[in-house]
Formats: C-alpha cells, sequence, structure tokens
C-alpha cells in the first residue's frame, strides 16, 4: 500500500511539472493600458512581452476549446473558459511548438483583431483595435 501512495505522489508531481503554461496577468495590464487610451489604435505585442514566442494566436468570445486545438494544432486546455464568455480575448503564445503562454484580454468596449492572418509573429505583432 505504501508503495501505491508513493508512486500516486510521484505522478501527481510529475503531472504538476509538465504544465508550463503561464497565465500572463502583466501582459494583460500593459494591453489593458493600450486599449485604456482612446488615442492608441494598435498593440505591438513585441514591445510588450519578455518571453521568447514564434506565434501568437488571437481567440475571439465564444471560441470553442476543439476550435482552439484545432488551430494551435496542439492539445490545450482553455482555463479561460472563452466558449462561454464575450468579455475577453484570448491570446495564446507558442514556442517550440509547445503552450508557452495566454493572456486574457479585456475587450473595454473594443474588438481585436489581427486581419487575415492565422497567427502573429514577433515580426509581425500588430493587433488592430476596433473601437465602438
Amino acid at each position: 500500500m505504501k508503495k501505491v501512495v508513493v508512486v500516486f505522489i510521484l505522478l501527481l508531481l510529475l503531472l504538476a511539472g509538465c504544465s508550463s503554461v503561464q497565465h500572463n496577468t502583466d501582459l494583460g495590464k500593459s494591453i489593458y493600458s493600450i486599449v485604456k487610451d482612446k488615442h492608441n489604435s494598435e498593440i505591438s505585442l513585441k514591445s510588450l512581452t519578455s518571453f521568447d514566442w514564434e506565434k501568437g494566436f488571437l481567440f475571439t468570445p465564444y471560441s470553442t476549446e476543439e476550435g482552439i486545438v484545432e488551430q494551435l494544432g496542439v492539445n490545450f486546455n482553455d482555463p479561460s473558459d472563452i466558449a462561454w464568455r464575450d468579455d475577453i480575448y484570448l491570446l495564446v503564445f507558442m514556442n517550440d511548438e509547445k503552450v508557452v503562454q495566454y493572456v486574457e484580454v479585456e475587450r473595454q468596449g473594443a474588438d481585436f483583431t489581427i486581419g487575415e492572418k492565422r497567427y502573429l509573429t514577433p515580426s509581425d505583432d500588430l493587433i488592430i483595435i476596433e473601437r465602438h
């Protein structure tokens, strides 16, 4: 019985250690400040990020987890429950084909778009703010 408990604890620790996806609240606050200023019409992510990323995906309100997984190409358990929300956009960053960080972007009476692109890159990082 003791071995079973030890193995169970080790498995829990291993699973906890595998989750390297970070909710980046600081980036969310920085984006909030930019959107709050009505003179701003775009957000440049490269200047706001201090971590390595290759792709950034912007998901609209009511995006399903299945649609998110399909677009990312990897498994992602959406912690924001965006499928049920209309108050946020979800920004998911990937590096080396892994999700590394995500941000819940408050709408603040605005919508956000990346145009016809599938995703953002550090060299093509602009999110357009569409005010209502």
